[in-house]
């Protein structure tokens, strides 16, 4: 029923505590961006005045459109409670585009600008895809199992996320190891912080002032992030095209870790809708993953390479009562940071110590997540689907400067590391329908795994026929078997009816 007298507020006190979170968030996401660029080589000129800017035009893309479709749903259900969907960079996918994506790009081209233009490309095919699974996207959610999906996730939460970091964080212990007890005290403990600082925020505060006083970040830094504060202007370009060419040439294999991770990427946007509408909001998942692949593909047209998503923490907004307008204003100040170079500015401020221990707790979270939202009988599938990300994290990070070495503990890894996260779905989803006796499905996703070992998206460094044989064998081998559990249960199930049948008759 429309009531379109429903007086929405614009902005209400609620949306205050609910902007400092999502803002912390979206932060926090930013500076790790420009930090691990920065490091990775990259220019500043590509850094703050392309990524950042293009990050930034997704990020307001989207929390304007959700703050238009709050208002909407307002006016639908004539309330004036609804709260706006909380949008911006997904943690998890960052981090698999930054060291997953990037870095190789980066590695194989010695280039930061081609690499760049292939990261961007990518992002851009992301969003597309996305968008288009936004139409088939509760059947592709329902064909895989949540286990196998989680677990994949995990993978890359306890390598590149909570490990990477946790080991920046001991980088300088004194600053790390104090911010990220500020942060398991204040969020895990749940005890409040001094002025009610959110947490986040105080452990970063905290942890940069520890720095400075102490001597582990140089007063030069101020001076230096106040000279990256400036004009940097949101400018279209033709990067994402570009890229394509290299994307979809020597750098094909990237699309192992592209489609997987954009399809979880649809995945969290939907699990994230769901919870919201659980707590009494209720939003068009088909929507959402359009927005979030349109958002996307809009900050890669402006030089951003980061796909985007609805946060899970929607439903902490809804809680306090927030409505549309810490939304609007999230993207009004990320508009404003990103074109003045107040992020450039933090990134030399803040030390990567005192910002990785809030990675350290989103990485353990999803560790926690993947196995809290499983039954225990599916423990075993979301462990071993975490596990081929150990692999690729060893050869992402020493494999080219050390492979004799890699080679050394075992001929396995790179191959396990290729691909890896199509590798984990396809043994998570395996191991889940085991677990639950349907041999079938699992031989399904074992042929599954040999048809992408026999194009070289698993365990092959490139694209191309035939490019794993020894995997795409035992796959197959691995399918025929199943195929006879399958056939050893179904008989064993008619032997136990005809027994049942038998036991009857003689009874009567």
């Amino acid at each position: 029923m429309m009531n379109q007298t429903v007086n929405y507020p614009w902005y209400k006190k609620e949306d205050t505590d609910a902007f400092f979170a999502l803002f912390q968030n979206n932060l926090a996401n930013f500076v790790i961006i420009a930090v691990t660029m920065l490091g990775m080589g990259f220019p500043a000129s590509i850094v703050f005045g392309k990524v950042i800017p293009g990050a930034a035009v997704a990020v307001m893309v989207g929390n304007l459109y959700y703050a238009y479709m709050a208002n909407r749903l307002a006016k639908k259900e004539g309330r004036t409670d609804v709260t706006a969907l909380s949008y911006g960079i997904s943690t998890p996918v960052m981090f698999v585009f930054l060291f997953g994506v990037l870095a190789p790009a980066k590695a194989l081209t010695n280039d930061p600008e081609l690499a760049w233009k292939i990261a961007v490309a990518a992002a851009f095919l992301s969003g597309l895809i996305e968008a288009i699974v936004s139409v088939t996207g509760n059947w592709i959610r329902n064909q895989i199992p949540r286990a196998a999906m989680l677990g994949a996730l995990a993978g890359v939460a306890l390598t590149f996320i909570a490990g990477e970091m946790l080991f920046n964080t001991f980088s300088i212990p004194v600053v790390g190891l104090v911010t990220l007890v500020i942060i398991i005290v204040g969020i895990v403990g749940k005890v409040a912080m001094p002025f009610k600082i959110p947490t986040s925020l105080f452990a970063v505060l905290i942890g940069t002032i520890l720095a400075f006083t102490l001597g582990y970040q140089s007063p030069t830094k101020i001076v230096e992030g106040l000279a990256n504060v400036g004009f940097y202007p949101i400018l279209p370009s033709l990067a994402a095209f570009d890229g394509m060419t290299l994307l979809f040439g020597s750098l094909i294999g990237l699309l192992a870790v592209i489609l997987p991770i954009t399809l979880y990427n649809a995945i969290e946007t939907m699990n994230n809708v769901d919870a919201m509408a659980a707590a009494g909001d209720s939003y068009d998942v088909r929507e959402c993953q359009a927005v979030d692949g349109v958002g996307t593909m809009l900050g890669a047209v402006f030089g951003g390479l980061f796909p985007t998503t609805v946060y899970i923490a929607t439903v902490g907004s809804k809680k306090m009562g927030a409505g549309r307008g810490y939304s609007i204003l999230n993207a009004v100040v990320f508009g404003i940071a990103a074109m003045t170079g107040v992020i450039a500015a933090l990134a030399a401020l803040i030390p990567l110590a005192a910002v990785a221990p809030i990675l350290v707790f989103v990485g353990i979270s999803m560790v926690g997540s993947a196995f809290q939202s499983n039954e225990a009988k599916y423990f075993p599938a979301v462990a071993i689907a975490m596990l081929p990300y150990f692999a690729n994290y060893v050869m992402t990070r020493f494999n080219k400067s050390a492979g004799e070495v890699v080679s050394g503990i075992s001929e396995g890894i790179v191959p396990l590391g290729q691909g890896a996260m199509f590798t984990a779905i396809i043994l998570g989803a395996i191991t889940v329908y085991i677990i639950d006796r349907q041999y079938v499905r699992a031989s399904i996703f074992s042929l599954v795994g040999a048809a992408l070992s026999y194009v070289g998206l698993m365990h092959a460094p490139g694209l191309a026929l035939n490019a794993a044989p020894q995997f795409s064998l035992a796959y197959i081998l691995v399918s025929v078997f199943l195929v006879y559990c399958a056939y050893q249960l179904a008989s064993s199930t008619v032997k136990e009816e005809e027994l049942t049948t038998v036991g009857q008759k003689a009874v009567s």
